[in-house]
């Protein structure tokens, strides 16, 4: 008849440690880096939504632009004065490269709301739909 050896705990513990990592769920898998026109489309949807389509007092004097199709690749939404002949914008906010980079400028962005503008941005470019 066999003989039973004590096993040690720290045997028996590095072998109970073992079973739980291998069960482990893995990392996800990074997924592929967003083109500039990927990222300009939440950006501009939901600029339309929560700055126009929602009233907000803040932009109600500014015309909306999408320029998503464009021959330079870098995607873009314009501001513009509403109402006014000066059809130069007040801001720009474009996407260019892949993975995409983002960049906002013009007038409004040396206005007090540039601050809400560059946050608003930052987070509907990562897929945020909040206002």
């Amino acid at each position: 008849m066999p003989t039973l050896r004590r096993t040690s705990p720290l045997i028996l513990l590095a072998i109970a440690g073992f079973g739980l990592w291998s069960c482990q769920a893995k990392p996800p898998v990074a997924r592929p880096s967003q083109s500039a026109l990927d990222v300009m489309e939440k950006v501009a949807v939901s600029a339309n939504r929560c700055w126009f389509k929602s009233g907000d007092p803040a932009f109600k004097s500014y015309g909306f632009a999408p320029e998503l199709t464009s021959f330079s690749d870098r995607p873009r939404i314009l501001l513009t004065r509403k109402g006014s002949s000066d059809i130069r914008p007040l801001l720009v906010v474009q996407a260019e490269g892949r993975p995409a980079r983002l960049s906002a400028f013009g007038p409004l962005m040396n206005e007090p709301i540039s601050g809400r503008i560059s946050k608003d941005v930052q987070r509907w470019s990562v897929g945020q739909q909040g206002c």
